[in-house]
């Protein structure tokens, strides 16, 4: 069985947290650690009916965020990587400065030293030089950005529409490639005999 490490954070849209869990829990296959943080505990409250206990009881195992001897505390713990969802700035600031002042931020070195998976789901707007400067260096230790931005082109439809798709790209990092009528198959016909020549080069 395949592992995964969630953790949620205090940005809002902890709903993208919730919905990798349910993702990873209908594919079947993997187990699910999950760790949140105090502020992510106050969001939810306000964003998610149910709230922890739906959280809770989707994940496989869930790890006290001050624990720092949990199992995913260390890089012996097998796992394919951890998502971070939503990454607030303030944990990318601790992770980009390998701070590991708590077990979000511990877990998310340990992917970084072991050279595993790290999506980091950033969710401000605007972003000041700091943000820009962190993101950088946890990008050149190997993480990925993720900023949840909507995909216009799959033409959604509700709020649910565009969280699906976000999580669907992260799980792709994972390998995870769900089947989805909302992947970009190209453009239609009508769009494509609109650019000169792509009927000829279509059919080369």
């Amino acid at each position: 069985m395949k592992r995964m490490v969630v953790g949620i954070t205090g940005a809002t849209g902890s709903v993208y947290g919730l919905r990798l869990l349910e993702l990873l829990r209908e594919t079947g296959g993997w187990e699910t650690h999950l760790v949140m943080s105090p502020a992510a505990l106050l969001n939810i409250r306000e964003e998610l009916p149910e709230g922890k206990a739906r959280l809770e009881a989707l994940a496989d195992v869930v790890h006290n965020v001050r624990n720092v001897g949990a199992s995913i505390a260390s890089g012996s713990f097998v796992c394919e990587g951890m998502a971070i969802a939503p990454c607030s700035m303030r944990t990318l600031g601790a992770v980009a400065h390998a701070l590991s002042d708590n077990l979000i931020t511990r877990a998310a070195d340990v992917m970084l030293k072991e050279r595993r998976r790290l999506v980091m789901i950033t969710r401000e707007a605007p972003l000041n030089l700091a943000h820009l400067r962190n993101m950088t260096a946890c990008t050149e230790m190997g993480a990925v950005i993720f900023p949840p931005v909507p995909a216009f082109y799959a033409r959604p439809t509700s709020l649910a529409d565009v969280v699906d798709h976000t999580c669907m790209r992260v799980l792709d990092l994972f390998g995870l490639h769900a089947k989805s009528e909302k992947r970009w198959q190209g453009l239609s016909k009508e769009a494509a005999s609109l650019v000169p020549g792509a009927g000829q080069m279509e059919g080369n």
